[in-house]
């Protein structure tokens, strides 16, 4: 088992919320062991407990001790009766869950305060520290079967449909798993792009109000993230749509359809757009770095793939697969450095050798992967 650079608050009660297949169970059994772990993909214990929330007293045998509920959203009913526990009797909580959806209805007992959260994300480069290959990230993601399963690609289409039969059809979030399904293949022509929602209606033949709503159930499963523009105090007229992204480059790729028209370059390059956010994101919640992610792009096509801003300072980031540096690669960041002087802007690419240009920090992927940690840190 790769060691996650994520960690448990001291004894306070959490929310752990990331994608199936990131390892958030295998994470919260060997942090916390011996803790009571009570399973709502079970059958058996899901259909008890959904029927009496009551009884979730009778599965903890150590109140001193942690307890962890495995998919939680799937009994939103419980957290009622957590709270009652970690009021009454101090007791220690990890709530894991895959879906936002269920635990956002209006009325859901969320803590208020009693449980912080945390995000599980796919593998980042440090936890795979020297078994991190840039082309095998890029290929297949950073899940972690896609690292320790011999067949890595069947793993990511199995687990593309597993999601659309156990989260989708079981949870009755759509019906019309045909439709639904369209709309993924549709919707993976969008990553690392500008979304325009009414484009992909029409190329999956689905209402936009529909294709609107499976966005935002793409979002409540942690399966994908819009990126807002960065507009503050801007100084340039920008374009007003988010991007899309799959939250992993693999899945992305296990999604997007593959034919004659599409070209292996282009596909790979936003694999490697993907992969460099899902580390970006994953570093920033798991160090608490605070940073808000963003992208900008003027009206007159300058563009910086990824903005993050904090207390930490603001920071700009290009990424292109292009093997060769061109001078026009950096226009984007030259441009949003004019208009903040005060960023720290870098550059990703597809070049071997890592160098400065100017005052833009360029690096090889190898390199600049490895340096992102440092770089948020700094």
């Amino acid at each position: 088992m790769y060691p996650r650079i994520l960690t448990p608050p001291p004894d306070k009660s959490f929310f752990l919320f990331g994608p199936r297949g990131t390892g958030k169970t295998a994470w919260v059994k060997a942090t916390l062991p011996g803790a009571a772990y009570i399973d709502l993909l079970e059958a058996e214990t899901h259909a008890r407990l959904l029927a009496d929330p009551g009884r979730l007293d009778s599965y903890v045998t150590d109140p001193a001790g942690w307890v962890v509920i495995d998919e939680v959203q799937r009994v939103p009913a419980l957290l009622d009766e957590v709270h009652r526990l970690i009021e009454a009797k101090r007791m220690r909580f990890a709530l894991t869950g895959s879906s936002a959806r269920k635990l956002r209805q209006k009325g859901t007992n969320l803590l208020a305060g009693r449980a912080l959260t945390r995000f599980m994300h796919p593998f980042t480069a440090s936890e795979l520290a020297d078994d991190f290959r840039t082309e095998h990230a890029i290929a297949f993601g950073c899940l972690p079967p896609a690292w320790v399963e011999a067949d890595a690609r069947g793993f990511l289409a199995s687990y593309v449909t597993t999601y659309l039969r156990e989260e989708i059809q079981q949870e009755g979030l759509t019906r019309n798993l045909g439709a639904f399904t369209r709309f993924l293949e549709a919707a993976s022509c969008s990553q690392a792009a500008v979304l325009n929602v009414a484009e992909v209606a029409r190329e999956c033949a689905v209402d936009r109000k529909v294709v609107a709503n499976y966005f935002t159930i793409l979002e409540d499963l942690l399966l994908a993230v819009r990126l807002p523009v960065f507009k503050r105090r801007a100084q340039r007229a920008l374009v007003t749509h988010p991007k899309f992204f799959f939250f992993d480059a693999g899945v992305y790729r296990a999604i997007r359809p593959r034919g004659p028209l599409d070209s292996p370059d282009e596909t790979g390059g936003l694999a490697l757009e993907t992969l460099v956010l899902q580390q970006l994101r994953a570093l920033n919640d798991a160090f608490d770095l605070g940073y808000s992610l963003s992208y900008w792009r003027t009206q007159a096509g300058n563009e910086v793939d990824f903005v993050l801003y904090g207390e930490r300072g603001l920071l700009a980031l290009e990424v292109t697969a292009s093997r060769s540096l061109r001078s026009r690669d950096l226009a984007g960041l030259r441009a949003f450095g004019e208009d903040y002087p005060m960023a720290r802007r870098a550059m990703i690419y597809g070049g071997s050798r890592s160098l400065r240009e100017g005052s833009i920090d360029v690096w090889s992927i190898d390199d600049g992967v490895r340096n992102l940690r440092e770089w948020l840190q700094g």
